[in-house]
């Protein structure tokens, strides 16, 4: 009676925290430039009804309050606030954006409200741990992607005349540095151009870039601009061998990619994955992938099968889940921190191989990685794991 009353008191004490609830908040943008990314938000709000279906965590329902930032800057500060201060969440967890997270950064880490598996892989998050220990990104390193482009390319088309378009932000300039490093001296980069996430389009950098002679296109950018990079560069009769991010190439985008160009166009183009692709018959009879359609039926019925955001949402919310779980029983900021940064975990949402993994001096949770290569409809993966540490 006394340790449960006890825990009750404690539970109570914890903002997010109840005896029948853990609520989580992040960001994501529903509309704007950017919406393609609302998918995240909603695939992990389901895979989250579908644990407490399950009975949640330790009993306790997992309730996580997504709020729409347009990708606009100073919407995430104010929705962020909003959140941690009249929301009262545990933690902030999935929001999607660098720029995003780094501007509300300093704030939580002042506050000590977790910042989790942000949806970045830009190097920040990890290599500046020791002054802002309560943020921590779950995507790839941006820069340990680029550099795996960059040995490909280097081995395989060490003649390449490489052509960048990338985001003028810290994710585009990660992606640009890790390919330079990558290429080791090999092949030349003959040309590079960046975009504002509010320009109308790509299109006069995408004809600076043709000039320069490219025969090899990289997409660095969010999936809009992903699309016009593919759609500019066909109406410029440029046919160049594209490489794009990853954050960039679910099935439905490179769909949209298709129709505006060609099936050339966009034939053979190379990235790196890190999860199953639950559209691809590879993983037709894959345990988990059946459990994703079986949620996306029961809880997100009208949203399309293609968009393996969704996916990628519910593979960011089973760590989150994992997470609460080695937090225990009486949950606090502190104890989902330590949980955080100690883990070592199977994730059956993610390719064989690749693992969850952190340590406190270790904020890089993935980093392996396979190449793949878009052939019709959908991404094929070849060689190897590959190091994408930053």
């Amino acid at each position: 009676m006394i340790a449960a009353l006890a825990a009750t008191a404690l539970a109570l004490a914890t903002p997010g925290v109840t005896p029948s609830q853990i609520t989580l908040g992040g960001t994501v943008p529903l509309n704007g430039p950017a919406a393609a990314y609302a998918s995240v938000g909603r695939g992990a709000d389901a895979y989250f009804k579908y644990v407490n279906s399950k009975g949640g965590v330790f009993g306790r329902n997992v309730v996580f309050k997504y709020e729409d930032d347009e990708f606009d800057v100073a919407k995430t500060i104010l929705l962020t606030r909003q959140l941690v201060e009249q929301d009262n969440v545990l933690a902030i967890f999935d929001s999607v954006g660098t720029e995003h997270a780094l501007a509300v950064r300093p704030y939580l880490n002042d506050r000590k409200v977790p910042q989790l598996f942000v949806g970045s892989g830009v190097s920040k998050l990890a290599s500046e741990h020791k002054k802002y220990p309560w943020s921590m990104g779950y995507l790839p390193s941006f820069a340990g992607e680029g550099a795996v482009y960059g040995r490909y390319i280097a081995s395989h088309q060490p003649k390449a005349r490489i052509a960048v378009l990338y985001e003028n932000s810290d994710f585009g300039k990660d992606m640009l540095n890790g390919l330079r490093r990558g290429l080791h001296g090999k092949a030349k980069i003959v040309g590079v151009q960046s975009y504002e996430i509010d320009d109308a389009n790509a299109d006069p950098q995408l004809a600076k870039l043709k000039s320069s002679g490219a025969d090899t296109l990289m997409l660095f950018a969010t999936p809009k601009f992903a699309i016009f990079g593919y759609v500019g560069s066909f109406r410029l009769g440029w046919h160049p061998h594209v490489y794009v991010t990853s954050v960039s190439i679910s099935p439905d985008i490179m769909k949209i990619a298709k129709f505006g160009s060609s099936q050339k166009q966009v034939q053979d183009s190379v990235s790196i994955a890190f999860v199953k692709d639950p559209t691809s018959t590879q993983w037709a009879r894959d345990k988990t992938v059946r459990l994703y359609k079986t949620i996306m039926k029961r809880y997100l019925p009208s949203a399309p099968a293609d968009d393996v955001f969704n996916y990628y949402g519910m593979a960011v919310a089973y760590t989150m889940v994992d997470t609460l779980r080695r937090a225990g029983r009486n949950l606090t900021r502190a104890s989902v921190l330590r949980a955080a940064t100690h883990l070592n975990e199977t994730n059956p949402f993610l390719l064989p191989g690749v693992r969850i993994r952190t340590s406190p001096n270790d904020y890089y949770p993935m980093d392996k990685v396979k190449l793949a290569r878009y052939r019709g409809k959908h991404w094929q993966f070849f060689g190897k794991l590959v190091d994408a540490r930053g």
